[in-house]
């Protein structure tokens, strides 16, 4: 049940819920600002004195910078609620994309955390759910819609319970005899699927990992090159003896679309791909590849010849009991939108050809 508890509070933050986390040091109540609005807020936070959490990587932006959790970007900070910070405020402090609009001046002061192990549990915690990591905090014992344990979240792996859940031919422009196999987590919503390519024998197959990525496979964006490496994926796969493409829900490299396109928008003010996402408080890259592992452990594929420029991919399965025989280059032109995408993705990442 460990890995519901923290299903439900993942859930409950996306629907702007109020949940507490219980760690070995103590508890703490919580409140998305993402979720909050005036109705939810005023019943969480009556007396508008909740202090506001937030991971070390936005506090240094507000000039918190000195305080000893900042050496760590993942590690939480607890904003002092001074008077003047109200909603609009704090959805400030949350959100840099709003920092050319609203610039923050302060002067804010940050407090010693009652409870440390729950509130870097919540900032993972808002990670897995989509969200922005910033919330307003307090230490009461108020009712709550979900109470979650600080070391169920630390251990939350969605992977653990995926399952096959039902597959059929699915005929495609680069293989009519393609085979679609979906799976599912009772512990996640997201759904992902395998297309299965070729007639399977002996040989590894050639896989390809592919991240979901709407402005790129569907919308056909210029910014990225995720369209492109899809199909070209595709049609290597069909070339080979036979392979699997694995689709992803993890859009965003893991932090959903949402925060994507905040990304993006931190993009249009000069910040690259790496910059924005730790600015907005997640990983650099937070996709958890040991999904795909999972997937083809049900498929019963055991080694891969894989189609990927990102040694990340490499190692994630590997560590998960994969073997990676061969490393398959995908080698696409640019374009002038994505040029600078993709150095940032050499560069700074350490993606290949």
């Amino acid at each position: 049940m460990r890995a519901r508890d923290a299903a439900r509070a993942i859930d409950a933050l996306r629907r702007g819920w109020a949940i507490r986390i219980v760690g070995d040091d103590g508890a703490i109540r919580l409140m998305a600002i993402e979720g909050a609005d005036a109705v939810t807020l005023a019943a969480f936070d009556p007396a508008a004195r909740a202090d506001i959490l937030i991971s070390a990587a936005r506090a240094e932006t507000l000039k918190l910078a000195n305080q000893p959790a900042a050496a760590d970007p993942d590690q939480p900070v607890l904003v002092e609620r001074a008077p003047w910070i109200d909603a609009d405020v704090a959805t400030a402090i949350s959100d840099p994309v709003l920092d050319l609009a609203s610039p923050l001046k302060g002067p804010f002061r940050a407090r010693p955390l009652a409870a440390p192990q729950a509130a870097k549990a919540a900032l993972r915690l808002a990670r897995l759910a989509g969200i922005l990591p910033a919330y307003f905090v307090t230490e009461g014992d108020e009712a709550v819609d979900v109470t979650v344990q600080a070391d169920d979240i630390d251990a939350y792996d969605d992977a653990i319970h995926l399952a096959i859940a039902t597959r059929a031919r699915l005929p495609v422009s680069a293989s009519e005899t393609a085979e679609i196999i979906a799976f599912r987590s009772p512990d996640e919503p997201r759904e992902h699927v395998a297309l299965v390519v070729g007639k399977r024998d002996a040989s590894p197959p050639v896989v390809r990992l592919h991240s979901e990525c709407l402005t790129g496979d569907v919308l056909g964006s210029l910014k990225c090159d995720c369209g492109p490496q899809l199909h070209q994926a595709l049609d290597q796969i069909a070339d080979a003896p036979w392979g699997v493409l694995l689709y992803l829900r993890q859009e965003g490299r893991g932090i959903g679309l949402v925060n994507k396109l905040r990304a993006y928008a931190m993009q249009d003010q000069g910040f690259d791909t790496v910059d924005a996402n730790v600015r907005l408080g997640f990983a650099i890259d937070a996709r958890d590849f040991s999904v795909a592992a999972r997937m083809l452990d049900l498929l019963g594929v055991a080694q891969v010849r894989l189609l990927t420029n990102n040694p990340n991919k490499v190692a994630g399965l590997e560590a998960a009991g994969i073997g990676v025989i061969e490393r398959l280059p995908i080698i696409l032109p640019t374009n002038p939108h994505n040029e600078r995408y993709l150095a940032t993705k050499r560069d700074r990442t350490g993606h290949q050809l």
